[in-house]
């Protein structure tokens, strides 16, 4: 039957159906065909697999991640990163790394990151002699950081599928996301000095600080959320909703680049992306059950298992496979569906659950431009960029992630030394 299975929700995956459909329909169709269960109890696996209090941050970050970008906030971020890093060779192409890395510290979200520094330096870039190709690339990958860098959406679902403490991923993301940003600098630098391309002139300290003054207020978004977290005046779910305060008042009070017809397509484009975000966590949370009555999740755990407690050996067989599963699933669909049978195997081999989070993050971010299904390569259709464009420009940038992802799997003091000095346990 697992065959069979497979077969089909491979062919729904190339048809291109919906992610939420895909992982919903085959589960359907087989109960409905091999066993006497009735079909709502898969309804009734949809819902709880949102009914959980955690996820009710997913929407809040959502909405103070909209309302900043489009209330200035992006614009701002890029003149803070251009004054910092433009003047390097490479300067521009720096800046789209730099500006990647501050937006996912206010979006959480890999997507969005994609477009709001994509809409503003792409043409830069392109004009600037970069290759559409590696601009394209360095993009999507510089975007992807969204998954790892705090307050990320995938770490609040793998913290209420496995029960780690939020705080402490939201942490051990921020070494992590230096870390992996870091090279992706690197490599620009390298290419900028190859290629002959000088920065944007020189460093102006009255320009850092303008720009700094000019940021100031985005930029508080992540020591809010942070601060709170780890000050104890509220939880993570909490946190959300005071950033929604927060960056309502930033926008519509002191920016006031957004009146209240702006405010409603934001709640709307809110609402929407929510609603994307939730449908596929409740179909992945069906398609997870099913695996695990159906004996394939028993499989996976036992083959992998198999391989023995010997740490390097389960570290690669795990981002083996959540680098497989990333080519066709978006990254929340693998928490649900893998990590309650790595997670298992993960602490028997002694690996930390905080630091397996960031591995499973990292893995993710990198499927979210690794062809053939990779979320950023659909999304650069956006800025006007073909798939096939988008496909080859990712291809250099894949390497350079997975040297980031060795790095950061075999030396989990990069991820775990943060929370370690908060919360008691962490890394011992």
């Amino acid at each position: 039957m697992l065959p069979s299975f497979t077969a089909v929700l491979l062919a729904l995956l190339i048809l291109g159906l919906p992610i939420f459909l895909t992982l919903a329909l085959p589960v359907l169709g087989f109960l409905a065909l091999t066993t006497p269960t009735p079909p709502v109890l898969v309804i009734q696996r949809l819902f709880s697999g949102i009914d959980k209090f955690p996820l009710m941050a997913i929407p809040f970050f959502i909405l103070a991640g909209n309302l900043m970008a489009t209330g200035g906030l992006s614009r701002r971020l890029n003149r803070l990163a251009i004054a910092l890093v433009g003047p390097m060779p490479g300067g521009l192409a720096m800046t789209s790394v730099c500006s990647s890395m501050f937006f996912s510290a206010i979006s959480g979200s890999s997507p969005a990151t994609v477009v709001a520094v994509g809409k503003l330096m792409l043409p830069t870039m392109t004009e600037a002699r970069y290759s559409k190709p590696f601009s394209i690339g360095l993009l999507m990958g510089a975007g992807s950081l969204g998954i790892v860098i705090p307050p990320s959406i995938f770490m609040i679902v793998y913290g209420s599928v496995t029960g780690v403490s939020i705080g402490a991923l939201f942490m051990a993301g921020i070494g992590a996301g230096l870390v992996y940003g870091a090279a992706f600098l690197l490599v620009t630098y390298v290419y900028a000095r190859m290629k002959g391309l000088a920065g944007t002139g020189g460093w102006s300290g009255a320009e850092i600080l303008s720009a700094l003054r000019d940021s100031a207020w985005g930029l508080a978004i992540p020591f809010i959320v942070l601060g709170g977290i780890y000050g104890g005046l509220f939880t993570p779910t909490e946190a959300a909703a005071v950033t929604v305060a927060y960056a309502a008042f930033v926008t519509l009070a002191i920016y006031r680049e957004m009146d209240l017809r702006g405010l409603r397509d934001v709640l709307m484009d809110s609402a929407i992306t929510t609603a994307q975000v939730m449908i596929i966590v409740a179909s992945a949370s069906a398609f997870a059950w099913y695996l695990t009555t159906s004996g394939f999740g028993m499989a996976v755990q036992s083959m992998l298992a198999g391989i023995g407690t010997d740490r390097l050996t389960v570290l690669i067989a795990i981002n083996a496979v959540v680098l497989v599963a990333g080519m066709f699933l978006d990254p929340n669909s693998i928490v649900i569906i893998l990590v309650p049978f790595l997670y298992t195997v993960a602490t028997a081999a002694g690996i930390d659950p905080v630091h397996l989070g960031v591995m499973i993050a990292v893995n993710a971010a990198i499927g979210m431009f690794t062809p053939p299904l990779g979320l950023n390569l659909f999304v650069a259709g956006s800025l006007g960029i073909t798939y096939r464009q988008a496909a080859v420009g990712s291809l250099p940038f894949i390497f350079v992630a997975l040297a980031a992802l060795v790095l950061i799997a075999l030396v989990p003091e990069i991820s775990l030394w943060l929370p370690a000095q908060i919360y008691p346990g962490i890394g011992e």
